[in-house]
């Protein structure tokens, strides 16, 4: 089968939608959190969301001793967030980047960033490792967080 045209690929994946979301997890003590944006849902019954994240960031070890993630949405144009979260940081790296930011728990002792409008909340129920420069993580949501603001559209 033929590959598709690279710029034909790139304008249909600018089709779907996106939104940009900080992905947490914690840990024995350690937190972190990456941007992402391909996040999905994934079944109604239990409710599961994918969230697909690039490969050697320091939130893959948390994700897989925790069982668990947390997905907070960003506004784009939070600049504090994007910045904050954008540079992969490898597994080595131990600040913690929630410092200087307002942050709770929900249910799985994720960090979930207080000024996000939508948290989801999961357990790990599968990890892919897709043999790409990404994983695949699936989570059942097991709480959920929606601000009045938020244009659900």
């Amino acid at each position: 089968m033929d590959e598709p045209n690279n710029g034909d690929l790139r304008s249909a994946l600018a089709h779907l939608p996106t939104a940009t979301y900080v992905l947490t997890s914690a840990h024995d003590g350690e937190r972190a959190g990456v941007l992402v944006e391909w996040v999905a849902p994934a079944a109604s019954e239990p409710v599961l969301v994918s969230v697909s994240v690039l490969k050697g960031h320091s939130i893959e070890p948390l994700i897989r001793d925790s069982h668990a993630f947390a997905l907070c949405r960003v506004d784009r144009d939070d600049r504090l967030m994007l910045k904050k979260f954008a540079t992969p940081c490898a597994p080595d790296e131990r600040s913690d980047p929630f410092d200087s930011i307002a942050v709770r728990t929900l249910v799985t002792g994720s960090p979930v960033i207080a000024r996000s409008l939508v948290v989801l909340d999961c357990e790990v129920v599968r990890h892919f490792d897709l043999e790409a420069d990404h994983e695949l993580y699936v989570g059942r949501v097991i709480a959920a967080r929606l601000e009045e603001k938020v244009d659900k559209h």
